[in-house]
């Protein structure tokens, strides 16, 4: 009875945490509002040029920004929907009031839309004698190119070439920070992955079977925690001379400001951090690669699996035992989390238990750790597969392991073979129109882990890692 009513209870506490995630956070005029009008607007909309392309009307002053056009009032403090800066960013691609207009190479965005709508709907404040000057835009594609270039060309310059046998285990500061973190070296080699038919827990798209060969890695020691992921979610960008290769490694794209706290009260610092999307996860492995001169990804399914097993071939690294006994000793899961004093469910610090026999924490359970992988199902293969690695071709669904502490995620999830995977229900509570490319509101179970391969791959390849090219949700068919 005591059990039932603690999973009650952390139901109740995820009701309340998804209720405080529905209120948004004030949004900033300077830091997020400035510069969409900036790209998007001001270059035709300001003095000097309004009369010849930007139809008359001025957004680089405060005072001519808010008054009336043509078919009503630009900004309307309190309503968006009667504000026409809103309604002209939002028409159909053939309307000619649509701004800026389809001619434009630089367009505004469904997310960028949707901060210009909550400005305004929460007064449009902008800052008296605060006036705006046009500004050119990273371009989506072909500047990515350039991005992931300057990329790899660091990376290559500060590259020591070792081989397998000379892979250490490492710690490493990230630039300009006072935060450190762990790498663990993986040698290569061949393993079964997925789970036989007879095993505890099994799902069916465990199998068939098949001989995987991988290549050697670095894994992260630990999961990725709050401290280093804070230090990309709130990055200041530095100022570097345009068009250098220096400006272009600070072009890598963070995120955009979280509307709630998104570790829902659950502790920062050391403990895992939550809540990313795969894009994301893939944007900060290319981040921390500008950073640090090493390259950084997600690893593979086939990677964490083989990582995970760490030479065994039972249902989890030490063996085949699940009971509760034995699962709430060397791992946290929803039955070792609940604390019935406090009311409180949670994840945990990482490294506090102990790790499998090839030197990873927390690799069974606490939180779910991204793939590289879309999620699909096995197929039988007579042949060996060396670095097989199946790339998403929509949003959902993409591959998470390890389990996790949640009471939703079943006790069998944290077996080495088991798999989980994202769904348009892990933004289900985003309260922005079109949902976040950064944030899941539902997923609070959901971490990352670093893998950085022996061999540095071409810059073709760190452009298909990084970039999934499928973080806007659609409809699933």
């Amino acid at each position: 009875m005591q059990k039932y009513m603690g999973v009650f209870i952390i139901l109740l506490l995820a009701g309340l945490n998804a209720a405080a995630a529905k209120k948004p956070r004030k949004i900033d005029f300077v830091k997020e509002i400035q510069p969409i009008f900036e790209y998007n607007c001001v270059g035709c909309h300001r003095e000097g040029f309004a009369k010849e392309s930007g139809g008359g009307y001025q957004m680089d002053i405060k005072a001519l920004a808010f008054k009336g056009r043509r078919e009503g009032t630009a900004i309307e403090p309190g309503d968006h929907e009667g504000s026409t800066v809103w309604e002209f960013m939002t028409l159909p691609e053939d309307d000619e009031l649509l701004m800026p207009p389809k001619t434009k190479s630089q367009r505004v965005t469904k997310e960028e839309i949707e901060l210009v709508a909550l400005w305004i709907d929460q007064g449009a404040t902008w800052p008296e004698g605060l006036q705006l000057k046009p500004k050119k835009r990273i371009v989506k594609g072909a500047d990515e190119e350039r991005i992931v270039e300057a990329v790899h060309a660091k990376i290559m310059a500060t590259h020591k070439q070792t081989t397998e046998a000379g892979m250490k285990p490492y710690k490493k500061r990230i630039v300009d920070t006072l935060v450190d973190y762990e790498m663990v070296p993986i040698k290569g080699g061949t393993f079964v992955m997925g789970s036989p038919a007879g095993e505890a827990g099994r799902s069916d798209d465990e199998g068939p079977q098949r001989k995987v060969k991988v290549s050697p890695f670095w894994m992260g020691k630990y999961e990725l925690t709050w401290n280093e992921y804070h230090k990309f979610m709130y990055y200041q960008k530095k100022k570097a001379e345009e068009d250098s290769e220096d400006w272009w490694l600070e072009e890598v794209a963070t995120p955009t400001k979280p509307y709630v706290n998104m570790d829902f009260g659950m502790g920062t610092g050391t403990h895992p951090a939550i809540c990313m999307t795969h894009h994301a996860a893939n944007k900060y492995c290319q981040w921390l690669s500008a950073k640090t001169g090493h390259f950084y990804r997600l690893p593979t399914e086939a990677e964490w699996e083989y990582a995970a097993r760490a030479g065994t071939t039972a249902a989890y690294s030490w063996g085949d035992e699940g009971d509760e006994g034995t699962l709430n000793a060397k791992t946290w899961n929803q039955n070792n989390v609940f604390d019935p004093i406090t009311f409180e469910a949670r994840y945990r610090e990482v490294g506090k238990l102990k790790p499998n026999p090839w030197g990873l924490y927390d690799i069974h359970g606490n939180v779910a750790e991204w793939t590289l992988d879309g999620y699909a199902p096995y197929k039988t293969s007579k042949e060996v597969l060396v670095n097989p690695w199946v790339k998403g071709t929509k949003p959902y669904p993409h591959v998470s392991r390890g389990g996790s502490f949640h009471v939703q995620m079943p006790l069998s999830k944290l077996r080495s073979a088991a798999r989980i995977f994202s769904t348009p229900d892990w933004k289900q509570q985003d309260p922005q129109l079109p949902k976040s490319i950064w944030y899941l509101t539902d997923a609070t179970f959901q971490g990352m882990r670093l893998v950085r391969p022996l061999e540095i791959p071409s810059k073709e390849e760190m452009k298909a890692y990084w970039n999934n090219g499928v973080e806007y949700d659609t409809p699933i068919d």
